[in-house]
């Protein structure tokens, strides 16, 4: 049995009601966090999440709202006396801009009673997190036009959306995204779900990709602002009945079974 468990689902636009996006994935004998962004750890007591309940924590690029609550959450399964190590899945571009963030937070390894395991990635190379979990990253146009401007050789740009297997399920998770071409990223698969962000893409553009693809189970929106809510509802109810019925506006505490 598995299911995802929605902990935030507001866009970098910092919400009164909502988190920053993050995703919760938890099987049997792991729970694996999507993102950490910013009030991450008030997030887990909003809704009672154990804090040393999380075995791995999976970064999908350096935006504040999808990382920097990582040191806080640290932080505080110290304080909850964590000893089993935490897995910390990045991609191999970023995992020194990641350890340098942690270590000038003054979080050192060998003062914090548990172990960090980075467990890089790189693109198109399947992840096997526990016998039930694994994921295939590809890098996406979500900062394209910021690399651009980069005036450091060493700086890395990479933002990933992520091809998760969940026991029988398969989710194409878009993270955030540069335009409607990165929804097809993952076309030389079949998916059950497609959890999108809607901030940078138009949902149209999102259901005009689902309807050429006969496998999808379910579409989720999530990662929006406040001010999207209302249109966005509009847009789902004025859908034929047949495609409202499997669209959802997540909301924070969601949690749908797989």
């Amino acid at each position: 049995m598995a299911d995802l468990f929605f902990v935030g689902t507001s866009s970098g636009k910092t919400s009164t009601t909502r988190n920053h996006s993050s995703i919760l994935i938890s099987t049997t004998n792991y729970n694996l966090l999507i993102d950490a962004g910013d009030g991450i750890p008030k997030a887990f007591l909003l809704y009672n999440i154990d804090f040393n309940s999380i075995d791995g924590v999976l970064i999908t690029h350096l935006h504040p709202d999808h990382y920097t609550g990582l040191a806080s959450l640290i932080v505080q399964m110290k304080m909850y006396n964590r000893e089993k190590s935490l897995d910390l899945y990045i991609n191999a571009e970023l995992k020194n801009t990641v350890k340098n963030f942690l270590t000038d937070s003054y979080l050192y390894p060998d003062r914090l009673g548990f172990g960090i395991e980075y467990r890089s990635f790189s693109e198109n190379i399947s992840i096997d997190v526990s016998e039930e979990i694994s994921f295939i990253a590809r890098k996406n146009s979500h900062l394209a036009s910021v690399s651009e401007l980069k005036d450091n050789s060493e700086q890395s740009f990479s933002c990933s959306s992520f091809l998760l297997n969940i026991g029988s399920r398969k989710i194409f998770y878009t993270s955030d995204v540069g335009s409607e071409k990165d929804l097809s990223l993952f076309d030389d698969n079949k998916y059950d779900f497609l959890i999108s962000e809607i901030t940078h893409v138009d949902p149209k553009e999102i259901i005009n990709k689902s309807e050429n693809d006969n496998f999808i189970r379910q579409i989720i929106f999530t990662h929006y602002s406040d001010e999207d809510v209302v249109e966005t509802k509009k847009f789902i109810n004025n859908l034929n009945k047949d495609l409202k019925s499997w669209v959802i506006l997540a909301v924070d505490g969601l949690k749908v079974e797989l």
